[in-house]
């Protein structure tokens, strides 16, 4: 059960816009933001950050950031942004094929090998300590360009603030990624944790 319960999004009128950025991204407004929306400020904030983070302009495919995300995730552990950053990545057009393989990553076919190592690279930079090694810069320089490991490391940092207030806040998680989470993840090892009750 989480620390603090989630308001209604219609508590905060003014962050209907601020909302429906976060409904375009999940189909939902997620129990993350209903409870930061004491602090109105700190939702229109992050609403910029993710616009600027997730940007439809940017060079790195929408869907792959949301794996990004995901595995930085993994590293910090939160089980809540590791289901939901699968719902945002089958949204934006990874298949469920593709999610369903996502623990043989490194061998399955479905993943490149520049995908493979980006995601080395999300699972090192999302890890404490930071696990990010000349060598592996080096690999990710062989397939990605400089603009777009800035956008990779900005999915893993936008994460990381997500991370440390889901699993600090032990936010509920929602139906859709729950679900997601026991498709795709249990066979690793997920259970919800401490965000399902």
């Amino acid at each position: 059960m989480a620390h603090i319960q989630p308001l209604d999004k219609s508590v905060t009128p003014e962050l209907a816009e601020d909302f429906a950025i976060f409904e375009d991204i999940l189909g939902f407004v997620p129990n993350s933001l209903l409870t930061m929306q004491r602090k109105p400020e700190m939702v229109k904030g992050f609403g910029v950050l993710t616009k600027a983070v997730m940007s439809k302009t940017g060079e790195v495919d929408l869907g792959f950031m949301r794996l990004i995300a995901h595995f930085a995730s993994r590293a910090a552990g939160c089980q809540y942004c590791e289901a939901h950053s699968l719902i945002a990545a089958n949204i934006h057009g990874v298949s469920q094929e593709k999610l369903d393989a996502i623990w043989e990553y490194q061998s399955s076919e479905l993943y490149s090998d520049a995908e493979r190592v980006a995601l080395d690279y999300a699972l090192a930079a999302g890890s404490v300590p930071n696990g990010v090694t000349s060598e592996l810069m080096d690999r990710m320089k062989q397939h990605w360009s400089e603009n777009q490991i800035v956008e990779i490391l900005g999915a893993v940092c936008l994460y990381g603030f997500l991370n440390r207030w889901n699993d600090s806040m032990a936010t509920d998680l929602e139906a859709s990624p729950a679900a997601m989470g026991e498709r795709v993840l249990t066979k690793g090892g997920w259970d919800g944790g401490k965000h399902v009750s």
